[in-house]
């Protein structure tokens, strides 16, 4: 009941990414000499699906380094003083990348808090906004959060920006799969999102999302044979994001296998489904433990990446330590300021029986996982 932390490939996809990778090794020249044009072809077809063009998109190998791209690349154009704004439902690997780069440009990164429970989108859009000054230039905001499972309106959040002329990057590590994206129409000038999560794409696959009129920012995070020194690339997606080295692409290249696996199991269905088990789970734990909700229960604020409230007493790690142990259920048992969430995943393969091994444990172990004092 962890799929949001590492995804899972289907077999089908899985056979297409291992067919490419035994081409690499018969033909390793061919193969190589064909990478630009393999890789543009992957790309066409998961822009298609993003609704965005795919000179707009750059491959990386997951959200982390995609929002590490950014990050290094805003380095040189932050000033000191200046500030990035975010909240305290970020990621801790790409809040440190942001503290790095910050730190090295002598700029802030602001963790403004966002209480819970939140109750609308307004709250949510009025809670951030009052953080915004003279001196924000940058707003960085999850998608769908790591910590607390939320999903945040971010269009609003990204008109006002572009009014105020602050850029947005946005962390879309959970969202790719789970829901329907419009990048250009939501407004990010840096988007980034896994496909190994929940589009079932291989490990390693991810993409960097970025506007035309923000490219010119973007530099090389390892410096390859697309940079050169005396002329900027009319390409730096492709040039600076994607080529370096010799490596494994064969994931970036199985990406439309998945997407096509998607279209074939009828994906919409597929969420529906596993968006009515996470709420009914959701309520039966919540009334049984008479929890409040930390967030509307829509789908527009969670999807089968689903945060389910227990007692704030409640000890998350013997919890969690007794959910994988007796029960073999990898679940991630979180404390968020004091708020306790068992966060969980529902995908195309998680059976009723799954989830109600979880209740029934949940239920019964709990009132023995209380801290004291």
């Amino acid at each position: 009941l962890n799929n949001g932390s590492f995804g899972a490939c289907p077999k089908p996809v899985f056979d297409v990414y291992q067919q490419w990778q035994v081409e690499f090794e018969k033909h390793p020249g061919g193969y190589m000499s064909r990478q630009r044009e393999e890789l543009t072809k992957a790309r066409t077809v998961l822009a298609d699906y993003l609704h965005t063009d795919q000179s707009r998109l750059a491959f990386v190998t997951n959200a982390t380094m995609g929002v590490n791209v950014v990050t290094h690349s805003l380095r040189s154009w932050l000033q000191p003083g200046d500030e990035v704004l975010t909240t305290d439902h970020e990621y801790g690997a790409c809040n440190h990348a942001w503290q790095f780069n910050c730190g090295k440009a002598g700029a802030h990164y602001i963790n403004h808090p966002i209480p819970l429970p939140i109750y609308s989108d307004e709250q949510f859009i009025e809670d951030l906004w009052a953080a915004v000054t003279d001196h924000t230039k940058v707003i960085y905001l999850s998608h769908t959060t790591s910590p607390t499972a939320l999903t945040f309106p971010l269009a609003e959040i990204c008109r006002r920006a572009r009014e105020r002329g602050i850029l947005t990057v946005i962390d879309g590590a959970h969202v790719p799969g789970q829901r329907d994206l419009f990048l250009d129409d939501l407004g990010a000038d840096f988007y980034t999102g896994n496909c190994h999560k929940w589009m079932g794409g291989p490990k390693g696959t991810a993409f960097l999302h970025v506007r035309d009129e923000v490219q010119h920012l973007i530099e090389p995070l390892i410096v390859g044979h697309g940079w050169f020194p005396d002329k900027r690339s009319e390409k730096p997606l492709e040039d600076y994001v994607e080529q370096f080295g010799t490596r494994d692409l064969a994931g970036f290249l199985a990406v439309p296998a998945a997407i096509a696996y998607m279209q074939q199991h009828d994906w919409p269905a597929v969420r529906q489904r596993a968006h009515g088990m996470a709420l009914d789970t959701k309520h039966k734990l919540e009334q049984h433990f008479d929890t409040e909700m930390i967030c509307p229960e829509t789908f527009e604020w969670f999807s089968q990446l689903c945060p389910i409230r227990l007692p704030d007493a409640t000890d998350m790690g013997k919890l969690g330590q007794i959910l994988r142990e007796q029960y073999q259920i990898e679940m991630p048992m979180i404390n968020f300021r004091g708020t306790k969430i068992a966060r969980l995943s529902v995908q195309i393969y998680t059976s009723q029986d799954e989830i109600d091994a979880f209740v029934d444990a949940a239920m019964r172990h709990v009132p023995e996982c209380q801290e004291i004092g």
